[in-house]
């Protein structure tokens, strides 16, 4: 089918003004948050309905025209980014909320809901989502159920796959798989809800989620630790879960990031001398304890790794101290395109790869600057380089991390998913078993592979055709005709 009837039966499905072709129009859709990624689309198409969602994934897969789900577009490997001629699949106006079941502790939302929308929902039945991180105005559901985000709050309550309890999922030939019965347990089959999960738009377009909701607990403290290194970070971690049942969350930043932020975002410092590394955490009142804050200083002020200590219990001095860290990606961002990679180590690896990461970047990109913050009781880091661009033209700045990560036994994507950025470094952590299975699930569920191609899987390896040998020559004998006289 051309291009321009495909478009024309897009316009019927979905409305003339929800089909967007012109190119200014359609820039937002066409890059990502990271400014490294882009494509030129064949059109944005935003559906409101899964009935919509349905006849747009069969008009495409009728024309064999690929497309990409887009939610928020926070990503940062290019999952949701268009290839040059994809239809780009918003999926903004599925944006109902609820119902909400306070029995159950369930909520429902499409898969257009910000996450901050979907907080604001269910904390007004007293209950909260149990997800959090800093692109929550932006980032919508579906894009965080694509790719199982994480964020602030997964030492405490898991990421994204531990929050969902069910999908409405359009498959690449439009049928419509919905699970959503909000019973807590059901062995009926495949769980093709957790397989959705994470499967980054390849397997199909997620339309809806049933979040499960948790009963929040009253946060009585946060507390921003200046030590010397990432092992006294660890050491304080060690020391408060020892004490407290009700840490609620624990990033970890260095001076250099937080100097970052200070600059672009005018803020104040936070100590009156600067300290190499800082460990932010909350504490919640899990033991229902009445002298929880004072205890927590108290222990604090006893470890020697400690080199200052600031402590608060309102709301709005916890905002200026997470603001911290969350604004870190802002600020790396207004100081150039950094190369980005978020990546997860064992705890006990954690300084290995501080240590090591400037000697394995150095020789790929001697004038790369390197700012890296994350979620500490994870190991997740997320890795900034700047002035490395150029360098990664080819790949060799993030093969250069990414080989030192999976030496030292890691991640190589520990919450924003492979995307466009990391596929072809798939096989570092993943064996040939892993990637057969799955390429083996993506032809099941999209065999004219019309979702999302490109991204997340490696191309498969096509062995070079053995050399023929060499086939010797015939020894012919010649024979002399014996003749009878």
């Amino acid at each position: 089918m051309p291009a321009v009837d495909l478009l024309a039966d897009l316009r019927e499905i979905v409305g003339d003004t929800h089909v967007v072709t012109d190119p200014e129009a359609a820039q937002p859709y066409a890059q990502d948050w990271t400014r490294r990624w882009h494509g030129k689309p064949l059109a944005v198409v935003r559906p409101a309905t899964v009935a919509q969602v349905s006849a747009v994934l069969r008009a495409c897969a009728a024309a064999g025209i690929s497309l990409v789900p887009q939610g928020g577009n926070t990503g940062l490997v290019g999952g949701g980014v268009p290839h040059d001629g994809e239809v780009v699949l918003s999926l903004a106006r599925l944006d109902s909320v609820g119902p909400l079941d306070p029995l159950g502790r369930t909520l429902m939302a499409g898969a257009g809901v910000t996450l901050a929308q979907l907080q604001r929902a269910a904390r007004s039945a007293g209950l909260d989502v149990g997800l959090d991180f800093s692109a929550r105005d932006t980032a919508t559901v579906g894009g965080i159920a694509a790719t199982n985000a994480g964020g602030e709050r997964v030492m405490r309550h898991g990421a994204a796959r531990f929050r969902i309890r069910g999908l409405e999922v359009v498959l690449a030939d439009g049928s419509v798989v919905r699970r959503m019965s909000g019973v807590a347990k059901d062995n009926t089959g495949y769980d093709l809800v957790q397989l959705m999960i994470g499967s980054e738009g390849t397997l199909g377009v997620i339309t809806a989620v049933q979040v499960d909701l948790i009963r929040p607990h009253k946060i009585v403290g946060t507390a921003l630790v200046a030590v010397s290194t990432v092992d006294d970070a660890l050491t304080v971690l060690r020391a408060v879960q020892r004490d407290f049942t009700g840490l609620e969350a624990a990033e970890f930043f260095h001076h250099d990031g937080l100097q970052l932020v200070l600059k672009h975002e005018r803020l104040a410092q936070p100590f009156e001398r600067p300290h190499p590394l800082y460990l932010l955490f909350d504490l919640a009142d899990d033991d229902n304890r009445p002298d929880s804050f004072d205890e927590l200083t108290a222990l604090l002020t006893d470890l020697d790794c400690v080199r200052d200590v600031v402590l608060v219990a309102t709301a709005a001095e916890r905002r200026r101290l997470w603001e911290l860290r969350e604004l870190q990606t802002e600020a790396v961002s207004a100081e150039g395109v950094p190369v980005k990679l978020d990546v997860a180590l064992p705890l006990n690896q954690l300084s290995n790869f501080e240590r090591q990461l400037a000697e394995v970047v150095r020789p790929v990109a001697r004038h790369a600057v390197s700012i890296i913050f994350g979620h500490i009781a994870e190991g997740n880091v997320h890795v900034n380089l700047l002035n490395a661009l150029d360098e990664d033209a080819g790949g060799a700045v993030t093969e250069a991390v990414l080989d030192l990560v999976a030496a030292l036994g890691g991640s190589i994507s520990a919450e924003h998913g492979i995307g466009q950025a990391n596929r072809r470094w798939l096989p570092l952590t993943r064996g040939s078993a892993d990637l057969a299975a799955m390429r083996a699930i993506k032809q099941a569920l999209d065999p004219e592979g019309i979702l999302s191609p490109g991204r997340m899987l490696p191309d498969p390896v096509v062995p070079e055709p053995e050399p023929k040998p060499k086939v010797a020559a015939k020894k012919t004998t010649r024979t002399r005709a014996r003749t009878t006289r």
